[in-house]
């Protein structure tokens, strides 16, 4: 679900995956559908995906964006922890797989 820099804490109720990238950024659009195949495989976990942009300061500066894409896991609206920069999808599917196991035995 495609969200924006100011909605997106109404939207980060339990665990969410959050892909944040740039509006041309080749990575981030190659990434999207991966993610997409990783995240569906969980009942209870919601993927989101924000486009940053020169209006995006506020967001870039809370979260302390370097790089897109950067992809951020939360629960209840807290970071949880990130990864940056594309990631092979063998990798970034074994790690989230671990965050998401780690956080759902809290």
């Amino acid at each position: 679900m495609l969200i924006n820099d100011k909605n997106y804490k109404k939207y980060l109720k339990g665990i969410s995956v959050v892909e944040v990238s740039g509006q041309s950024c080749a990575n981030c659009i190659t990434l999207m559908p991966i993610l997409n195949n990783i995240v569906s495989k969980y009942e209870n976990v919601n993927l989101f995906h924000i486009e940053i942009d020169e209006n995006s300061n506020e967001f870039i500066k809370e979260y302390e964006i370097m790089s897109v894409p950067t992809i951020i896991i939360f629960k209840d609206q807290k970071e949880y922890i990130r990864c940056r920069g594309y990631q092979p999808e063998e990798i970034l599917e074994l790690w989230i797989d671990s965050k998401i196991k780690e956080l759902s035995s809290d």
